[in-house]
């Protein structure tokens, strides 16, 4: 009798062509996370304290999954140094730079990326990197971004809320962001937006349509049914949470809205998606990710592999030293500042009924008082002066400001400008409702734009100029015509500019 075995088949085994290049770039990455370790550590605390950036945790695993899938393909490819790899590395420093001249994190996030992404290309060549375009590409989801979604998506969710909360035969009206249905108050707020649970489903959009699909018209298909699907969710997740507690009671509806929108809705939403989008899968599960035939042709400006990590980290390292030199530019200020006198306007005490006061944790000094005039107008008077700005010193940011982070003062909805300046109308339990208007000086420019700010930030750091970043806020409480008061005090206070320079030691 003859005995027939079959041969087990053999364990991934990393070919010799790869070791070098491969410890070489590990090496490379290991010191780019410690050079900018405060970026890693930022975006750390943002994937695991932020909410809307909670899906950023799994983004690493499933990019070492997509390169996995890939072993087979990439080891019939040859690593190789390539000097153009380089322009990626410095293009990403130069971003990071820029990020941190003008105090924008998404910026030097996005550089740090680029920066690793550039390490890859420049230590294993360009024809590894096309091999590896999509896990590449998809560390760009590491960026946390989609803060920009939140007040449109506020928008469509409180149209779509009133109008199934009509559709019902619930009496509901509402003033900006605030729905007031069955004598009960609601605020749709930025985390009820739905912008952390869309921002999710583009990344997780992405990965199904790279994976299941071949042609690009399905691809782009199942990404618009992605981005609409959750919207839609999201509206009527938030129009019966407001419907639940009109029947019931506020604590039992709003209580059931976040296990439910936590931990189960988001999952079923998710699993609706890919159900729809099932019939039209047109890629097998098993179909090689790339061929390598196609990826093996000449490569000009090759790089031994030592001399390309060792170029990746001499460019990437003469950011962070520039950035060290623009951190010495930082303006003198007065040891002790005052708030102006205004004529007509004598200072008063400051309201005790609904306390106020803008947030900058950052600033060098920060004022605040209130005045008042002969007919009994009252005005709050805030400035904040910061010498520089860096990360964690910003004058502009989420949280800083009017209205700070889990405020008890809420936003309801933008007024109209007054002389330049961006007004809100905001409301605190009570009820009691204020306006505030507010305008920076940086460099010498004043605008009320938190993206002028930022770039004249930035122009100051880079090419010279006051470092100097003043915050003014004018603001009144209740009364009959906010706005006339604020205009009758801006005319007594004379020109915001001069105001702003002298707070900062600056004499005009």
């Amino acid at each position: 009798m003859t005995s027939i075995a079959q041969t087990a088949p053999n364990a991934f085994t990393l070919a010799a062509a790869w070791r070098r290049p491969l410890v070489a770039l590990g090496l490379v990455v290991a010191v780019l996370l410690v050079a900018f370790r405060r970026d890693v550590s930022d975006l750390a605390a943002l994937y695991w304290t932020n909410t809307t950036f909670g899906h950023c945790l799994f983004i690493a695993p499933v990019i070492g999954w997509l390169v996995w899938i890939r072993r087979s393909e990439l080891a019939q490819l040859t690593p190789q140094g390539w000097a153009p790899g380089l322009a990626l590395v410095a293009a990403g420093g130069f971003g990071w730079l820029l990020g941190d001249a003008g105090t924008v994190s998404f910026a030097r996030h996005f550089g740090l990326v680029m920066m690793l992404q550039g390490a890859v290309v420049t230590v294993l060549g360009p024809n590894v990197a096309r091999g590896l375009l999509f896990p590449l590409a998809y560390a760009l989801f590491l960026v946390p971004f989609g803060d920009f979604l939140e007040p449109p998506l506020q928008t469509v969710t409180v149209w779509m809320t009133m109008h199934l909360l009509h559709l019902v035969g619930a009496p509901a009206t509402v003033d900006g962001v605030l729905i007031t249905a069955g004598g009960k108050y609601f605020e749709v707020a930025e985390a009820c937006s739905g912008s952390k649970f869309v921002i999710a489903m583009v990344a997780y959009g992405v990965l199904v349509a790279n994976l299941c699909y071949r042609t690009w018209p399905r691809r782009l298909a199942f990404m618009a049914m992605a981005l609409v699907v959750p919207v839609l969710a999201n509206g009527i997740r938030a129009f019966g949470t407001i419907y639940a507690a009109v029947l019931t009671s506020v604590e039992q509806a709003t209580g059931y809205d976040h296990i439910v929108f936590g931990w189960v809705f988001f999952g079923l939403v998710m699993a609706a998606v890919l159900a729809i989008g099932w019939k039209w899968f047109d890629r097998a599960p098993d179909a090689p990710a790339f061929d390598p035939a196609k990826l093996r042709g000449a490569i000009r400006w090759r790089l031994d592999v030592p001399v390309a990590a060792l170029l990746v980290l001499a460019t990437a390292m003469i950011f962070p030293t520039w950035s060290a030199a623009i951190a010495h530019r930082a303006q003198a200020l007065p040891a002790h500042i005052d708030l102006p006198q205004v004529p007509g306007w004598n200072r008063a005490p400051v309201s005790t009924t609904a306390p106020w006061m803008p947030n900058y944790p950052g600033a060098d000094h920060q004022l605040f008082g209130r005045y008042v005039d002969a007919q009994g107008n009252t005005v709050d008077l805030a400035i904040a002066v910061y010498g520089s700005q860096r990360e964690g010193k910003e004058i502009v940011g989420f949280g800083i400001g009017a209205i700070r982070q889990d405020d008890r003062w809420v936003k309801i909805k933008d007024l109209d400008a007054l002389n330049g300046g961006t007004v809100v109308a905001m409301t605190a339990p009570g009820p009691v409702e204020r306006q505030v208007a507010t305008w920076y000086r940086v460099g010498s420019v004043l605008t009320s734009s938190g993206k002028i700010v930022k770039l004249e930030t930035l122009k100051a750091k880079l090419f010279g100029g006051p470092q100097r970043a003043v915050a003014i806020h004018l603001s009144v409480e209740g009364g009959r015509d906010p706005r006339a008061t604020m205009t009758t005090f801006l005319a007594s206070l004379g020109p915001l500019d001069v105001l702003a320079d002298r707070s900062a030691g600056m004499t005009r």
